[in-house]
Protein backbone atom coordinates (compact mmCIF):
# COMPACT_ATOMS: atom_id res chain seq x y z
CA UNK A 1 0.00 0.00 0.00
CA UNK A 2 2.73 2.37 0.37
CA UNK A 3 3.41 3.11 -3.21
CA UNK A 4 0.20 2.06 -4.30
CA UNK A 5 -2.60 5.36 -5.39
CA UNK A 6 -5.78 5.89 -3.98
CA UNK A 7 -8.74 4.80 -5.72
CA UNK A 8 -10.46 7.64 -3.98
CA UNK A 9 -9.87 10.39 -1.93
CA UNK A 10 -11.97 10.97 1.43
CA UNK A 11 -13.77 14.33 2.27
CA UNK A 12 -15.47 15.90 4.93
CA UNK A 13 -18.15 17.99 3.46
CA UNK A 14 -19.58 21.57 5.30
CA UNK A 15 -22.52 22.98 4.48
CA UNK A 16 -22.65 26.66 4.23
CA UNK A 17 -25.41 29.14 3.92
CA UNK A 18 -24.71 31.31 0.81
CA UNK A 19 -21.56 30.00 0.14
CA UNK A 20 -20.23 26.94 -1.61
CA UNK A 21 -19.80 23.64 0.41
CA UNK A 22 -16.38 23.42 2.42
CA UNK A 23 -14.66 20.40 1.43
CA UNK A 24 -11.79 19.44 3.59
CA UNK A 25 -9.65 16.66 2.17
CA UNK A 26 -9.48 13.97 5.06
CA UNK A 27 -7.92 10.71 3.66
CA UNK A 28 -7.63 8.17 1.08
CA UNK A 29 -9.36 4.60 0.11
CA UNK A 30 -6.93 2.26 -1.49
CA UNK A 31 -7.98 -1.25 -2.82
CA UNK A 32 -7.39 -4.57 -1.86
CA UNK A 33 -4.92 -6.87 -4.05
CA UNK A 34 -7.59 -9.32 -4.41
CA UNK A 35 -10.25 -6.29 -5.55
CA UNK A 36 -12.88 -7.10 -3.19
CA UNK A 37 -12.14 -4.14 -0.74
CA UNK A 38 -10.53 -0.94 0.43
CA UNK A 39 -8.65 0.21 2.99
CA UNK A 40 -9.50 3.41 4.05
CA UNK A 41 -6.96 5.80 5.61
CA UNK A 42 -8.17 8.55 7.48
CA UNK A 43 -6.13 11.85 9.42
CA UNK A 44 -9.29 13.28 10.64
CA UNK A 45 -12.56 11.82 11.58
CA UNK A 46 -15.49 14.61 10.38
CA UNK A 47 -17.62 16.09 13.27
CA UNK A 48 -21.06 14.81 11.43
CA UNK A 49 -20.12 11.08 10.83
CA UNK A 50 -20.22 12.03 6.82
CA UNK A 51 -17.20 10.92 4.82
CA UNK A 52 -17.91 11.47 0.94
CA UNK A 53 -15.13 9.36 -1.30
CA UNK A 54 -14.46 11.22 -4.74
CA UNK A 55 -12.55 9.52 -7.50
CA UNK A 56 -9.15 11.77 -7.43
CA UNK A 57 -8.69 14.32 -9.89
CA UNK A 58 -5.11 16.29 -11.13
CA UNK A 59 -3.52 18.23 -8.18
CA UNK A 60 -4.72 21.67 -10.53
CA UNK A 61 -8.24 20.16 -10.43
CA UNK A 62 -8.30 19.47 -7.17
CA UNK A 63 -7.28 22.59 -5.30
CA UNK A 64 -10.00 24.57 -7.56
CA UNK A 65 -12.50 21.76 -5.69
CA UNK A 66 -10.90 22.86 -2.34
CA UNK A 67 -11.33 26.59 -3.52
CA UNK A 68 -8.42 28.15 -0.79
CA UNK A 69 -7.98 25.16 1.27
CA UNK A 70 -4.23 24.00 1.12
CA UNK A 71 -1.72 21.66 2.44
CA UNK A 72 0.17 22.80 5.81
CA UNK A 73 3.03 21.06 6.81
CA UNK A 74 3.52 20.47 10.25
CA UNK A 75 5.40 23.82 11.31
CA UNK A 76 4.46 25.81 8.95
CA UNK A 77 1.82 28.58 9.76
CA UNK A 78 -0.59 30.06 7.74
CA UNK A 79 0.12 33.76 6.21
Amino acid sequence: MANAQPSFRAYTVTKREGQDDFWLPIGAAFPHDDGKGYNIVLQALPIDGRVVLRVPKDDNAQREQQGTVTSIKSGARRR
